[in-house]
């Protein structure tokens, strides 16, 4: 039988959780994951794992944060003035937005607090800082 290796394009089902068991995101009930091991286009904390699995197997890794989405950073989080937001925004704390670099780069953000005079702006991932499991099985090497 046929083993991952790096480069193999493969199809996945996967259900990932937080240490409190609580479920961040799942592909059941939809097509498997399809991607190409060792490219990048995963976490390399679930991608380092999938080297040698063989089609119809199943394991649990996880992915400490380094290896996932980073560490939390404090300075991701900014104030803006509330006079900068447009004013048919409602906002409400958990309000995902997108702001612009001056590069032009667009930047998910979360609204983390709101003030008379400040909205509080967070651009780290939602998952950053957090060790994820996976419970993962292979489909199919395509």
């Amino acid at each position: 039988m046929s083993e991952v290796k790096s480069g193999d394009k493969v199809r996945i089902h996967y259900t990932g959780t937080l240490k409190d068991g609580t479920v961040f995101d799942s592909s059941a009930g939809r097509d498997p994951l399809e991607f190409e091991v060792g490219s990048g286009q995963i976490i390399p904390g679930m991608d380092k794992h999938l080297p040698g699995m063989t089609v119809g197997e199943k394991k649990t890794i996880v992915a400490v944060a380094d290896e996932a989405y980073g560490p939390r950073h404090d300075d991701a989080q900014q104030p803006v003035p509330r006079a900068q937001i447009p004013a048919d925004i409602p906002l409400e704390v958990g309000l995902q937005l997108q702001m612009q670099s001056p590069q032009g780069q667009v930047i998910p953000v979360t609204v983390v607090a709101v003030t008379d005079e400040d909205v509080i702006l967070d651009a780290n991932h939602r998952l950053a800082g957090e060790d994820l499991t996976f419970d993962i099985e292979l489909v199919e090497i395509v």
